[in-house]
This record gives C-alpha cells, structure tokens and sequence, in this order.
C-alpha cells in the first residue's frame, strides 16, 4: 500500500477512556507508540498535548455514538493539520485481533494509506443550532404523545369528545377538560362551552358528553394538561433561541422557504445539519447520499437488484420526508406531480423519499448559487419525455376505451 501521511495517530474511543496509538515513519520504518487516556477535560488535554508532542500531523478515529464528541471538540483547539471522524463501518478491523490498542492501530494504519475518507462535522455554531433544533423536535414529539395520552384517558373515562369534536386538544375541547377536572358533570353545561362551528353540534356533544369521569381521570388529566402547558413554553423558547442564532443566516431561510413544501422550521433544521457552504459537499449527489436519500446499489456477478435508500442523516432525511409530503399536497409545482406520478406506481412511502432526493438536489443548487428557485410547472417531467411516445401512450388508453385514435401533427 502507497503511504500517504507520515504521522497520524488513531484514537479509540470510549465512554470513560481513549485508546491512541501514533504511527511515525522515519528512516525507512514505522514506529508505533501507543497509550491510554481518560476522556475527562483533564485526560483530554493530556491527550492532545501527547499527540502534539509526537509530531502528528492527522488525527482518525471512530464516530461511537455520542462519546466522540468531547475529545473531537477538545482536541480542535490543538491546530492539528486534519482531525478525521471515520465513519465504524469503513474503518472494521481484521477479524480475530480484536482489542482497543489493535483498533487504535488499525484506525491509524488505514488513515495513513489513505484508505478511509473523513465524515462530515460542522463548525461549532451549526453544531448547536443543531442541539437546539433536535431538541425542539424531541419536545414537539413529547407533546404529541401527551395529547395521545389525553385522549386515551378521555376513552377510558367514556368521554367521546373526539368523536364529534376534530381532535382533543382545540379551545373547545380544552374548556371541556378543564371543566371536567373543576367536577362538572352536567353534558349541558359542557356542551355549552363549544366554540365557532363546533356550536352546530351540540347535540352530538351533550351526548358524548356523559360519561363516567371520576377523580382519578380528573389528576391524570391534570398531570397532563399541565405537561402540555410546559411543553408549549419550551417550545416557544426553543424557537425563539433558534431564530436568534440563525438571525445571520436569514437570506438562506428566505432561499430554503420558496422551495415547495419547505417552512420555516424545515429550513432551520437544515440549515443546522448541513450548515451553507455547500463546498463541503463536492456535487449535489454527494450530500444526497450523506442525508441518506440517495438509492443504494448491489450487484455482484453481473446481476443488480434494489438496495434501498442508504443511512445518513436521520434527522435531516426525516424533515425532508415531512416536506416531500407537504409538497406532494401542492397542485401546480414540479414536486407535487413527481410525487403523484411515483406514489401511482410505486407507493407513497417511495415517493417521499424519491421527492426528498429531488428536493435536496435544489437545496445543494439554491444554496450553492444563490438564486432563488424558480418552479418548472407540473408539466416539467412531461416536456421532457418523447412527445410522439406520449402521443402513443394516450392513444392507447383511448383505444382501449373503445374508440379509434388518429394522430396527426398540428400545422
């Protein structure tokens, strides 16, 4: 193998230690040194001191959960000429030799042949508009399975709000709630309370109304309704941190909302996962396959079969989905006929991802060049095929509804 770096150092990582083990070429030879620190501040800043006093020029090691972290951030401060995060499944270690100084060695062997390429890791101020964003989502989820919760009790008490009512969690419906927790049993009263076009239904209401809501329902709803309440100021705070920080980034919001299906919240997360200098990422197909929306390949033998999507960004694959869905609800865009036009043949599931693939591609072009994104028409993906081969295919579809087609050109 050709070497490539004459002094790299490879680190294997875990909760309460590293393993490092530096490789220096010299006179013709490897020389191989290795140690062990802890993965405290203190034990971090001896290991950047003892990697910098060897010489090293580059820094691999595993991405491990979430204890990479730390010693990745530490050891930023110490100037090193490239400090690599490698992707586990690029860097296996032969089987049968399995310890932490033999990964150690392995990580910087490969490292220094070039064998292994390094991960994609944002600068400090996208890596915490990352942590907000992700937050914001866990808590959104959180609330989500609160209002779930909430409607379970509801059934078990007999309160069949949901059935008459659009959901549980609208003004009307919490009045009820609140009014249910006070000790008011009356359907009367409670139905009273409804609200806008919700009044048309009173009748329906007094009847789901009563119900056998007891004392216990009446603290569990407590406990939850209170939960909500908490959840939506944190939200509320979360967002208005994330606006705050991505203040400098705004012309890149306003480029990310004009793409069909995108908001506000989805610009912001992707924004914080990729950050926007999109020369990280060599070609739209590369950040493509980083998010995981870029369709697998497998072929051995001369034969290929369907490999799938691969894994990558499980946060940014999630918000482009929930965009490509919100965009697939669109009627006159380029997105929205794709997504139809696949989800007929291939399900809908496919054809989220496939319009997500689609939608980052434009979001590599818009942030890479600037301009802002000018929609191409649902008609796009049809202009572009053969239109006598269209002709035909309409013809056929004709036919076979009993009548006879001729085509001719117009003049």
């Amino acid at each position: 193998m050709e070497r490539i770096r004459d002094r790299v150092a490879g680190l294997d990582v875990h909760r309460d230690f590293v393993t490092a083990c530096v490789r220096a070429f010299a006179a013709g030879k490897w020389t191989v040194v290795k140690e062990r620190f802890a993965t405290t501040m203190a034990g971090l800043t001896d290991l950047g001191e003892w990697l910098a006093g060897h010489g090293v020029s580059t820094v691999a090691m595993e991405a491990t959960g979430v204890y990479w972290r730390p010693v990745y951030y530490r050891l930023e401060g110490f100037g090193f000429d490239e400090l690599w995060l490698c992707n586990a499944h690029h860097v296996k270690n032969v089987p049968g030799r399995k310890t932490d100084m033999s990964d150690a060695e392995w990580l910087a062997n490969v490292a220094a042949h070039g064998m292994v390429r390094p991960s994609f890791v944002p600068p400090p101020e996208f890596r915490a508009l990352r942590e907000l964003t992700r937050s914001r989502k866990g808590f959104a989820h959180m609330r989500a399975r609160e209002i779930q919760r909430l409607e379970k009790l509801l059934q078990d008490a007999g309160v069949k709000l949901t059935s008459v009512a659009s959901g549980v969690w609208s003004q009307s419906s919490r009045d009820m709630v609140e009014a249910l927790i006070r000790g008011e049993r009356d359907a009367k009263v409670l139905a009273s309370m409804a609200k806008s076009r919700l009044r048309s239904k009173i009748g329906q209401l007094q009847e789901a109304l009563a119900s056998g809501f007891d004392t216990h329902h009446a603290v569990a709803c407590r406990h939850i309704i209170d939960h909500i309440d908490y959840l939506d100021a944190t939200l509320a705070s979360s967002s208005a941190e994330i606006a705050r920080r991505v203040a400098p980034y705004e012309g890149a919001i306003e480029l990310l909302c004009a793409i069909p299906g995108i908001s506000r919240i989805v610009a912001e997360i992707v924004i914080a996962e990729i950050g926007v200098d999109m020369s990280r990422f060599p070609s739209a197909a590369h950040l493509c396959a980083w998010a995981g929306v870029a369709p697998g390949n497998w072929e051995t033998g001369g034969r290929s079969r369907p490999a799938g999507t691969r894994h990558g960004s499980t946060w940014l694959r999630r918000a482009l989905v929930e965009a490509a869905r919100s965009a697939s609800r669109t009627t006159n865009s380029r997105l929205g006929a794709r997504y139809r036009a696949i989800a007929r043949r291939r399900g809908p599931n496919k054809a989220a991802v496939a319009v997500a693939h689609t939608m980052l591609t434009i979001i590599w072009h818009v942030l890479s060049t600037g301009e802002t994104y000018e929609d191409l028409g649902p008609e796009y993906y049809e202009r572009r095929n053969d239109p006598q081969r269209h002709a035909r295919q309409l013809a056929a579809r004709i036919e076979k509804l009993g009548y006879t087609v001729t085509i001719e050109p117009a003049a």
